[in-house]
């Protein structure tokens, strides 16, 4: 389970599967160097997405696979 704490660079390194996701809603930047070291809380802000939403997106997908 992931967290809006979870940075994107953990979240990718252990699960890169979820890359389609956060492209398909704009976090077109996942390689980035400051984007490493982003919380996904603190990329949803920026992008104006709902972090929780997100969070509950994400692990509903690794809960499937």
């Amino acid at each position: 389970m992931i967290s809006k704490d979870t940075t994107i660079g953990e979240l990718l390194a252990t699960n890169p599967q979820v890359a389609p996701i956060l492209m398909e809603i704009g976090m077109h930047c996942l390689g980035c160097p400051s984007a490493q070291a982003e919380t996904l809380g603190e990329a949803a802000m920026v992008h104006g997405l709902d972090a929780d939403l997100l969070v509950e997106k994400i692990n509903a997908f690794l809960a499937a696979n």
